[in-house]
């Protein structure tokens, strides 16, 4: 069986692909240096996906495969929700519910040096990006932007991480905002941090908004736009 061919950069986007689809041909985007995310590999000039899902572009330069799944596959520039499971000399081993640890080098913060070098317990709650993601290594891990600095990366204290498959994940950090987030929004005050392995945190001042915050996003997944505002009122009503 053939592959499909594209014949332009946007004749897949937005798309659904399955493994072998050819959704980019480098051969012809001369001069233009891209980025690729989980689903895609490079064989030539020729750009195939690896899973079945829907081909995303976002500005300037980056593509993917959007999926929904539990497996989390780890790609450079990810931020993921990451549990501490061990530490070690150099490295923090992290669980970011992928295939295998990663690993958090103890100098991967804002002015890192050997003479602060952050404490974290087992089970410490991290926002973290990802940096390196090689196949058959275990992903490296920081806890800076690109220009390093801590931004809002590092630990997340109290409140509560839930999972949920990692297109949901993706759908929550999508822009214009969410629809669920967007509702629970105009009526809770809460804080959320999002990774894109498939793990949430939601904090506030109230216990029920918690849950209720959680529920509703656990709930959201499958429900259109306006079924998700409804769904929204409707558990509102249980701390009113």
């Amino acid at each position: 069986m053939e592959n499909k061919k594209s014949s332009s950069p946007a004749s897949f986007i937005d798309s659904t692909v399955v493994p072998g689809d050819v959704v980019l041909d480098l051969s012809s985007m001369t001069n233009q240096t891209i980025k690729l995310g989980g689903g895609l590999r490079q064989d030539c000039d020729a750009i195939p996906a690896m899973k079945a899902g829907t081909l995303r572009f976002s500005k300037p330069n980056k593509y993917w495969v959007e999926s929904s799944q539990k497996r989390y596959v780890p790609c450079v520039e990810d931020t993921v929700l990451a549990i501490v499971v061990d530490s070690k000399a150099d490295n923090f081993l992290i669980d970011i519910k992928g295939p295998a640890l990663a690993f958090l080098p103890v100098l991967a913060f804002e002015g890192g040096t050997r003479r602060n070098i952050p404490k974290f317990e087992v089970g410490t709650l991290l926002y973290l990006r990802v940096v390196k993601a090689n196949f058959g290594m275990n992903p490296e891990l920081s806890c800076t932007d690109a220009n390093g600095k801590a931004a809002e990366f590092g630990p997340l204290k109290d409140g509560y991480m839930f999972e949920t498959s990692t297109g949901l994940s993706r759908k929550l950090l999508s822009s214009p905002t969410c629809p669920v987030l967007e509702a629970l929004g105009k009526k809770l005050s809460f804080e959320i941090a999002v990774g894109l392995n498939g793990r949430v945190w939601v904090n506030a001042a109230s216990p029920d908004t918690i849950v209720v915050v959680a529920n509703a996003i656990m709930n959201s997944e499958s429900l259109s736009t306006a079924q998700q505002i409804i769904m929204v009122e409707h558990l509102l009503k249980n701390i009113q």
